[in-house]
């Protein structure tokens, strides 16, 4: 039994059961227009370069893996300080801040005129973000204990969704309109759109901590979460997970262009090979964020992990395009499980006063591997050439298959303990 809570910490507000599930398919929706609003630039970015004074091939590939990873990288040391915000000001608030900043940053970077301002507008960028933790913090905190599995899988599913529309959405705007700088335009309205919905449509249950700010501090939490046997195997975990999925966008674009030549529709292609991924992970993450109620998070992340590794292998020696789209679809069907179910089992874990707090902290790992990822797939592109980076990425992801059959505990595969 949850020892109760302290005098002034006012127990957490749980919504009742019709105003929950209205939260969740909310913030759905609100997700999956951001997510897809992100990824629009995906297949633009690379290909944006030379309209930033960057023309040789390898430097493309440094610094198209440099600017996906410098906004991640900022982000990482930030995040716990917004996720203890979001303990004491609420998660709704720290959604608009994310979101307006991110919507006027990314206005800054389609009116760069260099890759240098590119650049600094990504990192401030990173300095204000954390939109996906504070939606998934919101969620956790007002769904029932049994139910995090299903919302967080649904959450995900918004998020895919975005994912699996957004590219293709990118590249034709680019190919149709013939500019590489409209499409973040259209991306900046979007995420304004989205911040317009949350602030008018989303409601949260919640009961800001009173006093004490030594208590609800960024070290307490790190010493709650070390002395953790389950919630510090977790943070590994995310970080590699994320590495894995980011080490290879940089060069997705590229690698088609390697395939197919510099044909018309290049950006569309490039796309294309984004969004099948997300249409696999769309397939398989509400069944199996579903499901990890059930059968347990630990053996989903350990299928997962599998199945994505397996997939992941067969990229490098691709050599149609279709075939290498194939590809991309059977790691989407596995790659989406791995972080609605870990993000269950860190909200299990965690005391749910402090779920803002240990989300900013997991929130890093998660950044720190979206700017490892593509920073290392932009370096062993340029140094080993560009078939390199999916066997580095099924490295990874056995390397984190193993970490976690050892790592975390077997406990875990009970998830209604």
């Amino acid at each position: 039994m949850d020892a109760p809570p302290a005098p002034d910490t006012p127990p957490l507000i749980r919504p009742g059961p019709q105003e929950w599930q209205r939260t969740l398919w909310v913030m759905m929706g609100i997700q999956l227009i951001m997510t897809l609003s992100f990824t629009v630039l995906s297949p633009i970015m690379p290909l944006f370069l030379p309209d930033l004074g960057v023309r040789d091939p390898a430097a493309i590939d440094l610094w198209t893996g440099i600017l996906n990873g410098v906004t991640a990288f900022v982000a990482a040391f930030v995040s716990p300080l917004w996720g203890r915000l979001s303990d004491r000001k609420g998660r709704k608030l720290m959604l608009l801040r994310s979101g307006v900043a991110i919507s006027f940053f990314t206005v800054l970077m389609g009116l760069s005129l260099n890759v240098w301002q590119f650049f600094a507008a990504r990192a401030l960028m990173g300095a204000f973000a954390g939109f996906s933790a504070s939606a998934i913090t919101l969620v956790a905190t007002q769904v029932p204990e049994d139910r995090l599995g299903f919302a967080l899988g649904w959450l995900s599913t918004g998020q895919l969704v975005g994912g699996l529309v957004g590219p293709v959405v990118g590249g034709l705007i680019a190919d149709i309109t013939g500019s590489y700088r409209i499409p973040f335009f259209v991306t900046s309205f979007l995420t304004a759109s989205a911040c317009l919905l949350a602030w008018v449509l989303v409601r949260e249950n919640f009961a800001a901590q009173q006093g004490g700010r030594k208590r609800d501090s960024t070290f307490r939490a790190l010493r709650m979460v070390a002395a953790s046997g389950g919630l510090l195997p977790l943070f590994l975990v995310l970080l590699f997970a994320q590495f894995a999925v980011r080490t290879v966008q940089p060069v997705v674009t590229l690698y088609v262009q390697a395939l197919v030549g510099n044909v018309p529709n290049l950006a569309t292609l490039g796309g294309i090979a984004f969004s099948v991924t997300g249409l696999g992970d769309v397939i398989a993450s509400p069944f199996l964020g579903k499901r990890s109620d059930r059968l347990g998070y630990r053996r989903v992340l350990l299928i997962c992990l599998a199945g994505a590794a397996l997939f992941s292998v067969p990229q490098a020696f691709a050599h149609t395009y279709w075939e290498f789209v194939v590809e991309r679809f059977g790691v989407g069907m596995f790659i989406g499980g791995i972080l609605p179910t870990a993000n269950a089992l860190v909200g299990r874990l965690a005391p749910a006063d402090q779920r803002g707090t240990v989300y900013g902290l997991t929130a890093s790992a998660t950044f720190l591997g979206n700017s490892l990822g593509p920073l290392t797939g932009g370096g062993v592109a340029a140094t080993l050439g560009l078939r390199w980076v999916f066997l580095v990425t099924a490295g990874v992801l056995v390397a984190n298959l193993i970490w976690v059959a050892i790592a975390v505990p077997r406990s875990a595969d009970r998830p209604g303990r």
